[in-house]
């Protein structure tokens, strides 16, 4: 303890106002035309920001926190296949998730905007409804420009690619299923009922399995990728929304957007090992590149949480913007991009 407090002196008189911060430490606010409804990395250094649905866009940003591009979400459906859709149509980003090589993102669309399209879903559905199904897109990360467009379920929101990149797939909120989409084909190949308000979605190292939130319950369904059969880890928690898994595939995280907490379940016992709270509404969440920290947007609260996996101990929790709702991690440069529906992007340096 002396040795510290004589170096109190020696760090003012070299001109080092102070000692080296520990933990998250706000680096840069992205502002613009945006009111980002997530927000991920490529693995590559680049981060797509998927614009809520009246904004009509993608905007794609740089490790410099540079503006690289603004896509817009107008499609000519013809030119993908789809005869009887005349004209051009706009879409509603929601979510991305890239091929494990950075290659490819893939965007689901809250709805589509457009001759005969007439019926969008909203977040209070179910499949009797009828609602208008919608559309996944495939950008290209080189040219960053839409390559498909594949027809999915009504209001798909998440979106995860297995590490063999062999499928996409699709949790439509409104009918209630999964899209399973073979990226080879380029096309929706299979449905699997899942069940009321299907969301989050993470696939197992071996991608043999995977784990979708069941936001509508207190479950979280498992589907086996090689036969599509459908089995449950019950009773998690009040409506489950995000998850992620650890490198090893070994636990499940998954926040609890009806509780205020967050949970982590062992994927081999299926159950809850823990839970601890973040902050009111934990919407989405990400993990360190080693497993070690889980990063939670909180956001009624309008705070980000960083939680250790090991003891579940939330180690700090910092101001965000309004609202924020997506986020995302980088490895290289150890930050953490925060969505804020409010109209920013912040980025953390952890």
């Amino acid at each position: 303890m002396r040795i510290y407090t004589r170096l109190i002196p020696l760090i003012v008189i070299l001109g080092i106002s102070q000692l080296p911060a520990e933990g998250l430490e706000l680096k840069k606010v992205i502002r613009g035309n945006i009111s980002p409804k997530s927000v991920v990395h490529s693995g590559k250094g680049l981060f797509f920001a998927q614009n809520m649905m009246y904004r009509h866009t993608v905007t794609v940003y740089d490790r410099q926190y540079q503006l690289v591009k603004t896509i817009p979400d107008s499609v000519i459906l013809t030119h993908f296949g789809y005869s009887s859709r005349k004209g051009t149509f706009r879409g509603s980003p929601v979510e991305v998730a890239f091929s494990h090589d950075g290659k490819y993102a893939w965007v689901s669309n809250y709805c589509m905007f457009g001759p005969g399209f007439h019926r969008p879903g909203h977040d209070r559905c179910t499949p009797a409804g009828n609602y208008d199904m919608s559309y996944l897109y495939k950008i290209n990360t080189e040219s960053l420009k839409i390559e498909e467009v594949i027809r999915v379920g009504s209001v798909p929101k998440f979106v995860a690619t297995t590490p063999d990149n062999k499928l996409v797939l699709v949790s439509n909120w409104c009918s209630w299923d999964l899209s399973v989409v073979d990226t080879n084909l380029n096309r929706e190949v299979r449905r699997v009922t899942i069940g009321r308000y299907p969301r989050g979605i993470v696939v197992s190292p071996d991608s043999s399995v995977a784990y979708i939130a069941v936001m509508g319950s207190y479950n979280i369904a498992v589907v086996t990728l090689q036969d599509f059969s459908v089995s449950w880890i019950k009773g998690v928690g009040r409506s489950p929304r995000h998850l992620n898994l650890d490198p090893q595939g070994k636990y499940l995280y998954a926040t609890l957007n009806g509780e205020a907490a967050l949970a982590k379940i062992d994927t081999s016992l299926r159950r809850v090992l823990k839970k601890v709270s973040t902050g009111s509404a934990p919407r989405s969440m990400t993990i360190s590149d080693d497993g070690r920290y889980l990063y939670v947007v909180n956001y009624k609260s309008n705070t980000m949480s960083k939680v250790r996996t090991g003891d579940m101990k939330v180690l700090q929790t910092v101001k965000t913007g309004h609202h924020p709702i997506g986020i995302t991690y980088d490895p290289v440069q150890r930050e953490v991009w925060v969505a804020c529906y409010g109209g920013c992007i912040m980025v953390f340096r952890d």
